[in-house]
């Protein structure tokens, strides 16, 4: 049964998202059942990479905040991390257009290992403060990642996969999603945001029990 979540690698929510699914699918007895899918989202598609801007500075200046109100909200962000057992450094974080990274994904995704390159890249951007939009940075992860990078500078370049990343993008449009992370299960259920690990845990129940009676029958 297929479970799709839609994200962006410069969400917050999205890598807290990852690790409350991951505690609920550790609980759940049918996991060898899901086949796990990442979706490409852009919450800053029009995003130039400042290697020298602070992240709360920009978050002040997107959301209309003062730095104090956004370094406050980035502090409650670490918290939440650490509930889950992520490390957050606010301070190391590159702000960076994230479309590169989204490219990587789905070359990961031929490779069978969509969930190690996504977690990798979370990563990198909120704890490591690496570049997510630096080819080379993208290869060196792909590469600890246990992806065969043998092309990819070249798929980095070129931007090949492209439509690819804009397609999940116009289909997360399509189904209404107004933000990430956005998960949907089976393509009947929909979780949006990071929600309690309950959640995905009771969701995962229900749609595995209705996917197997479908597939009976």
């Amino acid at each position: 049964m297929k479970v799709e979540i839609w994200s962006d690698i410069m969400c917050p929510f999205c890598f807290i998202g990852k690790r409350k699914f991951e505690n609920a699918m550790a609980q759940f007895a049918g996991k060898e059942q899901i086949e796990l899918v990442w979706k490409s989202y852009q919450l800053q598609p029009d995003l130039k990479t400042d290697t020298t801007l602070n992240i709360s500075e920009h978050l002040a200046e997107v959301k209309g905040l003062t730095k104090e109100q956004a370094n406050k909200m980035y502090q409650q962000l670490i918290e939440t991390a650490k509930s889950v057992g992520l490390e957050f450094n606010v301070d190391k974080i590159v702000v960076a257009n994230t479309f590169k990274a989204q490219n990587l994904v789905h070359f990961a995704k031929a490779q069978g290992k969509q969930n190690e390159m996504e977690e990798s890249l979370f990563k990198a951007y909120f704890t490591d403060g690496e570049n997510v939009d630096d080819i080379a940075v993208l290869i060196n992860l792909a590469q600890n990642a246990g992806i065969n990078i043998d092309g990819l500078k070249k798929v980095l370049e070129n931007e090949s996969f492209a439509e690819n990343v804009r397609n999940d993008i116009n289909e997360a449009k399509q189904i209404g999603v107004r933000g990430v992370p956005f998960f949907v299960f089976d393509r009947k259920y929909a979780v949006s945001g990071a929600q309690d690990k309950t959640v995905f845990l009771e969701t995962l129940e229900k749609t595995v029990t209705n996917w197997r009676l479908k597939t009976s029958n």
